[in-house]
């Protein structure tokens, strides 16, 4: 029996999560939902779901893996056994996410090193994005050192790597977006500035909005907040299964809100302004889109300091993308180890070496396997579009709503209370907890899935 590691204190366990919460969904959806949404309507609702439904679903899991001291594949069947479903599903979500995360943790890596070479003005010419990720070599080989990276930062245990790792990482990150944030703020081209688009961003924007469109603004900064905050995943449970008992369990889980919103909002400030100095609203677009074709282009026409301040944005997505991979496979790792009972070191080379062959074929869909399916919300889709909508918008809000009626009623929400007050703690927000977990998260996670699933419409 494998001996379970342990974060040496909160600090290591929030540093930890809030890597896996901010990754690219903060840097390349959320400005542009925000900008799309109504600028300050969309940030408002946003902070409202963080500290209701974003709360209810971490404290969750995080006292779930705590209780168990178990991964996800095996921890939702000690608490119930008829919910050992959940916690199947729980394992397929990372074992599918890691391959594609890697992939374009190679795009990411790519760009972070055209940009430091200071051959950024290539990156920000048409059709640079279309033609590396086409080719056949180049982008596999990225994604397989992305990978690898992470292989080895897992294959060093909690401690000597994922704690080790997140320490120095997060406040570099948070360092260099907060810098960033603040010199897209001093942009001017014309009589634009850099404070039109914050603005933009921070007043609310309700001209002409319907009943209906508020409703969806609400939906948009539900979904973002979904993936953003890495539930459903599996990563909370096994990183809560590291927390020591003597850890303020809510309090973490407050500072972790507090890190996800931060980061979020000044990745906001950092890509908004900048996109409308010199692109106008129009450049504001969503995923691979804004980060690998509109914010080049924006680099570029800012000239030499241009070419330093995307080596410093590349660098700090590419921190970001890391972190949020390690807990990704970390999730998968914890959950060998536990189910089959192997070694770290096997569990973590056999995991590595399988995400590096999908890996492969997630790059070869853009060239040798190429081929385009319609998806049931109406997107096209390719091999990596296909793994994240199985993987984000069907399982996720399927394991998130199988937690919901796992504490919420069939073993009682007291479980979670019991984590949560085990130093004597008081449980603030219990009474919006209880209320979340057992109605209001299930029916706007349904939602959520019936969305996905096309059965409201376009």
């Amino acid at each position: 029996m494998n001996r379970r590691n342990s974060f040496s204190g909160s600090m290591g366990f929030v540093l930890a999560a809030a890597g896996s919460a901010v990754g690219l969904g903060n840097i390349w959806r959320f400005p542009y939902l925000a900008a799309r949404d109504g600028g300050g309507l969309f940030l408002l609702i946003y902070l409202v779901l963080t500290l209701t439904f974003g709360f209810s679903m971490l404290v969750s899991e995080i006292a779930i893996g705590r209780k168990t001291r178990q991964s996800p594949l095996t921890a939702y069947g000690i608490i119930h056994p008829k919910f050992r479903w959940v916690g199947i599903f729980a394992s397929i979500v990372p074992f599918i996410i890691m391959p594609y995360y890697c992939a374009i943790g190679g795009w990411v890596l790519k760009y972070a090193l055209v940009f430091i070479t200071g051959n950024g003005t290539a990156a920000a010419e048409d059709g640079f994005f279309t033609g590396f990720i086409t080719s056949q070599y180049e982008p596999i080989i990225l994604a397989a050192i992305f990978t690898l990276l992470t292989g080895v930062v897992i294959y060093q245990g909690v401690n000597k790597g994922i704690e080790r790792i997140s320490k120095i990482l997060m406040p570099i990150l948070f360092v260099m977006i907060a810098g960033i944030a603040i010199f897209s703020l001093t942009l001017r081209q014309g009589d634009v500035t850099g404070l039109s688009g914050l603005k933009m961003l921070f007043i609310p924007d309700i001209s002409g909005m319907t009943l209906k469109d508020i409703l969806m603004v609400a939906m948009d900064a539900m979904g973002q907040l979904f993936y953003s905050i890495s539930v459903a995943m599996g990563i909370m449970v096994a990183y809560g299964s590291y927390l020591k008992d003597d850890t303020n369990l809510l309090k973490s889980v407050n500072q972790i809100e507090i890190f996800d919103t931060m980061v979020a909002f000044l990745a906001a400030i950092m890509i908004i302004p900048a996109v409308i100095v010199f692109m106008g609203p129009e450049g504001m677009t969503s995923g691979p889109g804004l980060m690998f074709i509109a914010l080049p282009k924006v680099f570029a026409q800012m000239g030499n300091v241009g070419m330093i301040v995307g080596a410093a944005f590349f660098l700090m997505v590419f921190m970001a993308a890391l972190t949020s991979s390690i807990s990704i496979e970390e999730a998968v790792v914890s959950s060998i180890m536990d189910h089959f009972g192997m070694s770290r070191k096997k569990a973590t080379i056999t995991e590595t070496f399988i995400a590096v062959v999908i890996a492969v074929i997630v790059c070869l869909g853009y060239n040798l396997l190429y081929f385009n399916v319609k998806l049931p919300n109406g997107n096209d889709a390719q091999i990596l579009d296909i793994m994240d909508y199985a993987s984000n918008n069907i399982l996720m809000p399927v394991v998130a709503i199988g937690t919901c009626l796992l504490i919420g009623w069939a073993a009682g929400h007291g479980i979670v209370e019991d984590e949560a007050t085990k130093n004597g703690e008081r449980f603030g927000r219990r009474s919006l907890y209880i209320i979340m977990i057992r109605f209001v998260s299930p029916v706007i996670l349904a939602i959520l899935l019936g969305n996905a699933l096309g059965l409201f419409g376009s």
